[in-house]
């Protein structure tokens, strides 16, 4: 039996009866479909969603639309939603030809970056080429075949085009083995022409069937389990260095369970914060250039280091600089061969929890002694004073974080994405619950954090979500505040004004540059520089705008009860709080390898270069001796 539909209709048909399953528990594997359209879609995805909408199709609502107000904004949404559902949901995205198409690439790299899956549906030229070179065709004088989707190529896990019907069959498949492939996902990209979209062709029916998608969890090979149970108990100093793979794989328990059988100190990334919880004997904070004093220490002196769930970042490391033992080794505990093999490490292919649990087992009577409870003290009460350092006449960042994380309630998330407040929550927040923490910071990307908040809130409508974004990611991307007040989606917003990039022109200033062109600021007519008077931008009176309500605080104490107001509230609700850019940080005792002018006429530029060599001559290159 076949059925009648158009390539767009058919792509709505599948996704609505597509299933994701591990554990024995199933889901809908693609629960919603964000959207702009455009001459590019409206006719061919818009219309097959406006079907469902109209309730004209046999199974009416089953792929929800959600209007976006940008393009990149939409991706970052789904992103969130796909993080905080442990990547056993993904959103779809479809946007029209040209620059609505382009504006998801950077979606689409964070989302492959980060490893999280989305399905984006991109717009294409006329298959037909009739009507060549049409409104917003890139073209390509070597080749026909060629378009602006192609960039979304080397930002793909998966990517194809879809030149006629025939062809959208392997290519759905295909892409919903990328979307619930643990060891393999990111962003899935399948272009759509905008005349195919519109095109009929006579569908076989089980192409609609429901399907379920099972998600593995591979157990480690016996071999390697052995392999590295033995170096593990050959280690006197060994680390856990857990990353966001322990919580897609839900494994938060088997690793308490682990720590708590090895004694093992447990550090963390920023992926994967609050896999286990800040107040356990084995938590040692974050690990690397924005870690915490303790988990470093323990770090440089680790003689087997034990990563679960992480792909080794720069700031994981310290830029190749965190793990100083000069014998050290590496067990890696990763479901994605590739992360597994980094460092020369003992490789351990298999999902976190199952992986983690064998480890458990065969360490049995494997325990190492507690030689940091009186660092991490010390380190909480460096913490403490951050919190309430009662800096004038501005307060400190890390005072709006600290009263933030006290006044949060457990089951509450805070969403943020870069700047200097990744690194300062990395430092010092202390989670509560799993999920709490969710810092985007594989990709950094400025302006994720308003949009992902939003997919976080809707992956989980029970959990208040507090988004901290800094004056410069609410300039690049405050467009989706929009959608939630559309939607009805309540999100807390904290819009912190430091009038400028704080972040960078911290940096800035210890790589010699002066903080130079990092500040908010007037063209000043004398110097010809942007050093004049601040600007007289109004966050506050923007979000107003969008449609948010605005608490304006000035003191940390006005932020506490601002957080509980917003908190009862039943609308997006901002707060915005003024702070001072250059107020003190604790010190994370480690190094991010960000290169300085080997050459210069600025003093600043040649001592800051000095402090870099010294720096740079303590990388190393972490290839571990194979095993004799």
């Amino acid at each position: 039996m076949t059925t009648r539909l158009t390539v767009a209709q058919a792509v709505v048909r599948f996704l609505a009866n597509q299933y994701s399953e591990r554990d024995g528990v199933e889901q809908r594997l693609v629960p919603g479909c964000f959207g702009i359209f455009g001459h590019g879609n409206v006719a061919g995805m818009g219309q097959a969603l406006l079907e469902v909408a109209h309730n004209s199709t046999p199974e009416p609502g089953v792929l929800p639309y959600h209007l976006a107000r940008n393009e990149q904004g939409m991706v970052h949404a789904a992103v969130g939603f796909a993080r905080m559902r442990n990547r056993l949901q993904a959103m779809a995205a479809t946007a029209s030809i040209g620059p609505g198409s382009t504006n998801m690439l950077t979606g689409a790299a964070l989302a492959t970056t980060n490893r999280i899956p989305v399905l984006l549906l991109p717009s294409d030229v006329f298959a037909t080429r009739v009507a060549s070179p049409v409104l917003q065709e890139l073209e390509d004088p070597r080749t026909y075949d060629v378009s602006v989707n192609d960039a979304f190529r080397p930002v793909s896990r998966f990517f194809d085009r879809v030149w006629r019907p025939e062809q959208l069959p392997s290519a759905l498949l295909g892409a919903m083995r990328v979307l619930t492939d643990p060891a393999d996902t990111g962003a899935v990209t399948i272009a759509l022409p905008q005349d195919v979209q519109a095109e009929a062709h006579d569908w076989p029916d089980e192409l609609f069937a429901r399907r379920v998608w099972h998600i593995a969890r591979p157990v480690p090979e016996p071999a390697a389990l052995a392999r590295a149970a033995a170096l593990i108990r050959s280690a006197r100093r060994p680390l856990v260095v857990a990353g966001g793979g322990v919580h897609y794989s839900e494994a938060t328990e088997a690793l308490r369970r682990f720590a708590e059988a090895t004694g093992i100190p447990v550090a963390d990334t920023q992926a994967g914060k609050g896999a286990l919880l800040w107040d356990h004997p084995q938590a040692v904070g974050g690990v690397g250039s924005t870690g915490s004093p303790v988990a470093n220490a323990l770090a440089r002196e680790a003689g087997v280091v034990i990563g679960v769930g992480t792909r080794y970042s720069d700031f994981t490391t310290a830029s190749r600089t965190a793990f100083q033992n000069p014998d050290v080794r590496f067990v890696n505990l990763n479901v994605a061969a590739f992360d597994a093999a980094k460092h020369a490490g003992e490789m351990l292919v298999a999902d976190a929890r199952e992986g983690l649990d064998a480890l458990t087992e065969a360490l049995t009577g494997f325990r190492v002694e507690n030689t940091w409870s009186e660092r991490v003290q010390e380190w909480n009460r460096v913490v403490d004073e951050a919190f309430n350092r009662g800096h004038q006449p501005l307060p400190a960042q890390t005072e709006v974080l600290g009263a933030l994380n006290e006044e949060m309630a457990p089951r509450d998330v805070v969403v943020q994405a870069a700047g200097s407040m990744p690194g300062d929550l990395q430092m010092l927040w202390r989670a509560r619950d799993p999920k709490q923490y969710h810092v985007e910071y594989a990709y950094s990307c400025m302006g994720y954090e308003i949009a992902g908040g939003l997919g976080v809130k809707m992956a989980a409508p029970d959990r208040e979500v507090f988004v901290l974004v800094g004056d410069g990611s609410y300039l690049m991307m405050a467009s989706e505040i929009v959608t939630a007040v559309s939607e009805g989606i309540k999100l807390n917003l904290v819009i912190v004004q430091n009038h400028g990039f704080a972040s960078i022109g911290a940096l800035s200033e210890s790589l010699g540059s002066q903080r130079f062109g990092t500040s908010y600021r007037y063209r000043n007519p004398e110097t010809g520089q942007l050093d004049g008077a601040k600007l007289p931008v109004d966050l506050a009176a923007n979000a107003e705008s969008l449609g948010a309500d605005v608490i304006r605080v000035r003191t940390i104490e006005e932020f506490r009860e601002a957080i509980h107001r917003a908190r009862a509230a039943d609308r997006t609700t901002a707060i915005h709080i003024e702070t001072d850019p250059l107020a003190p940080v604790p010190s994370s005792e480690s190094w991010w390898d960000v290169p300085v002018s080997e050459v210069a006429r600025l003093d600043s530029t040649e001592q800051a270069r000095k402090t870099y060599e010294a720096q740079k001559a303590q990388q190393r290159p972490l290839v571990a001796p194979p095993p004799t």
